[in-house]
């Protein structure tokens, strides 16, 4: 599967539902007694402080492609001076009460898993036991060349010593603002130095898929698996523009399976799915947790 752009985009934000309370009561209606399985996106983890691509009040992002990383070593470098600040922040980040009534319903049997189009891990801090991390996760790097895998703490301490007080002098110039694939905004990375892979002197990039590479095969069967065996589909937090996560949204329609979206603003999704909630995700999952 290959991430790419695509010609839709989120229409703009429509105002609240002024039935949100029924349809809450709808959702809880629709997942009692039922195994739903839930695709999540960057929405979930805006109210934890992580920063979307899409959401209708975040600033327009454009996120490295694949293409970039490996074919130029400048831009190679510039990612991983920013990667050396903003997964620090990353790695702090907790995950918030809808990541945990999420966890809490896969206890409870209401939920068997979760697929999520982050890679803050935030479901697994959660104590979500079922996940499935479609775009990899910022907590491992891999070697482009060799294959070697490292933690993402190990290659810190290998940057920490290439680069003595860089994040340092980085914070005195003011306020680092991150993005959602745990990247640091800055503007100049001229002097600072990359690593290379321990095992070969290869590239190292992080465990995450880029725009324009592939979903790894594994990982998309394992996604599949979770929505064909489930009586529902759950939407949280994405606006499905990428189509790695909206081809499950239209797995589920096109096999009858209900599609509910909780998310703010209209989705990719919405004309089939069997139920739209326009909200915030943590007062949405509450509100229903609680009927439920």
């Amino acid at each position: 599967m290959r991430i790419r752009e695509t010609a839709w985009t989120p229409a703009e934000r429509t105002e609240p539902d002024v039935d949100l309370d029924d349809r809450v009561r709808a959702l809880a209606d629709l997942l009692r007694g039922r195994r739903a399985v839930v695709l999540t996106g960057a929405g979930i983890s805006t109210p934890s402080g992580i920063p979307d691509y899409r959401g209708p009040d975040s600033p327009a992002r454009t996120p490295m492609t694949y293409q970039q990383f490996v074919g130029d070593p400048g831009f190679r470098r510039h990612y991983w001076a920013r990667n050396h600040l903003g997964w620090r922040h990353m790695e702090a980040v907790r995950p918030n009460d809808a990541h945990v009534t999420l966890a809490r319903w896969e206890r409870r049997g209401l939920v068997t898993g979760v697929i999520t189009q982050n890679v803050d891990l935030l479901h697994l801090k959660a104590g979500s036991r079922t996940v499935v991390d479609l775009h990899g996760t910022y907590a491992v790097v891999a070697c482009l060349d060799c294959g070697a895998r490292q933690s993402r703490w190990a290659l810190h301490e290998e940057l920490e010593r290439l680069n003595p007080g860089f994040a340092e002098r980085v914070a005195t110039r003011g306020a680092i603002e991150v993005a959602p694939d745990a990247d640091a905004v800055l503007a100049d990375t001229a002097d600072f130095r990359p690593a290379v892979c321990p095992a070969c002197g290869g590239v190292l990039k992080p465990d995450i898929v880029y725009f324009g590479e592939n979903v790894p095969s594994a990982r998309v069967a394992a996604a599949n698996a979770l929505v064909d065996s489930a009586d529902v589909l759950l939407v949280v937090g994405s606006s499905l523009t990428v189509r790695s996560g909206y081809r499950f949204a239209r797995r589920a329609a096109t096999t009858g399976t209900p599609v509910a979206v909780v998310n703010r603003g209209r989705t990719r999704a919405h004309d089939e799915a069997a139920l739209t909630l326009d909200g915030d995700c943590v007062e949405v999952l509450a509100a229903c947790d609680r009927l439920l």
